[in-house]
């Protein structure tokens, strides 16, 4: 594979992640242009959230089953139709249906990784991995930029008209740059569904997986939806800009997981999960002196939400490198169910984070993120030092 294709990849991974990042710095500027609550105009974030979670367990098990040129094109289509309406929507309900029609169509990223392991060398696969990997960051972090200052400068509805623009133009490119491919798969799409549910029933550490990534994820989720309530609220009254310009911080997440990848070749992904766990507690601390507002409390948000990053998606490469060990010739199902619980813990993250805002401020939404951390620490710790030995484990002099 040229790596001009390889760069392809990575922009439709980081487009397609950033469809679903972008609306959490505009929120606010939906609720003032819509006249709505800005707890109401928090919904389109959780609706793209489901939305995508939603595609990940429909869609991304197709990969196996249609050539995968159309199929991204396609999805594409349908997700540049998506913003158009949503860009369009006179009122709150219909722009949170386009959100939800987004959401359920963004699922490029996850399509384009097991297309890309297919189409490269083994002894290439590692690296062209973590460049498409850090396009899903890259877009994940410039998207709230992109959308906070186009946001204020234009309105809120010019992130969505110009997102669909930027899709339609990388389907048009993908329609001519993609080879052709033959399905891997010709099992009826029952059955593939029926697969990621039966891996997640009968794998315990994809369980396990699932559980660390879906608590953590959730409470990155919390704090990224209420970041935008906070910064625009009394305590520090910035615009929807400030929000991107906080998410660029996290752009040193790009750096630090290729580091992750190699600690988890080298101890393992336990030790790795464990420290992020920590991290993730560290961090609901860091943020909450962020509730005070002012300088240190700016500088409390920036060191505690580049903390949560690092720790959340350091927690992402330990978790699928385990998952991806489990079953080699199912690697696509073994993401499909942990990628949908992961998000399904996102989405719950956001609804959670915006009543913990509403009832107890910004100090709800960070002891919301310390009692996610607590729990995914107390599995691990059993996970960890609870196990029962086995009966061949067992001397046998000891089993009288």
């Amino acid at each position: 594979m040229s790596r001009r294709l390889v760069l392809i990849l990575a922009v439709t991974c980081a487009v397609g992640v950033g469809n679903i990042y972008f609306p959490q710095a505009i929120s606010p500027l939906v609720a003032a242009g819509l006249r709505e609550s800005p707890d109401s105009a928090a919904l389109l974030v959780t609706a793209t959230q489901v939305g995508y979670t939603a595609g990940i367990f429909l869609l991304v098990p197709l990969g196996d089953r249609l050539p995968y040129r159309p199929f991204l094109v396609t999805l594409l289509a349908l997700t540049g139709a998506g913003l158009l309406a949503a860009g369009c929507a006179p009122a709150l309900p219909p722009l949170v249906a386009a959100s939800a029609l987004i959401g359920v169509t963004t699922v490029a990223a996850q399509i384009v990784a097991p297309l890309a392991a297919g189409l490269v060398a083994a002894d290439r696969r590692g690296a062209v991995m973590g460049t498409l990997l850090s396009g899903s960051i890259g877009g994940m972090l410039l998207a709230r930029t992109f959308s906070g200052t186009l946001g204020e400068w234009l309105g809120w509805r010019a992130p969505y008209l110009v997102a669909a623009v930027l899709v339609l133009l990388l389907a048009t490119v993908l329609a001519y740059t993609l080879p052709a491919t033959t399905p891997p798969s010709h099992q009826p799409y029952p059955a593939l569904l029926a697969e990621s549910l039966r891996l997640l029933r009968n794998e315990p550490d994809l369980r396990r997986s699932c559980l660390y990534q879906a608590t953590v994820f959730a409470g990155f989720s919390a704090v990224w939806t209420c970041l935008a309530l906070l910064l625009t609220g009394p305590a520090y009254g910035l615009g929807a800009q400030a929000v991107g310009m906080l998410a660029l911080v996290g752009a040193a997440t790009m750096l630090w997981t290729p580091f992750a990848g190699r600690m988890v070749d080298r101890r393992g992904p336990d030790p790795v999960n464990l420290v992020c766990m920590l991290g993730i507690l560290v961090s609901a601390a860091v943020l909450t002196a962020g509730a005070q507002g002012g300088a240190l409390g700016l500088t409390a948000l920036i060191l505690g939400t580049l903390l949560l990053d690092v720790a959340m998606q350091s927690g992402m490469v330990a978790n699928q490198a385990r998952v991806f060990t489990l079953r080699p010739d199912a690697r696509s199902r073994l993401n499909t169910a942990y990628m949908t619980c992961a998000y399904l813990g996102g989405s719950a993250g956001s609804w959670l984070g915006v009543r913990a805002y509403g009832q107890a401020g910004w100090r709800g939404v960070c002891a919301l993120v310390a009692l996610l951390a607590v729990l995914a620490l107390a599995r691990h710790l059993v996970a960890l030092y609870g196990r029962r030995p086995q009966l061949d484990e067992i001397p046998a002099t000891s089993r009288r």
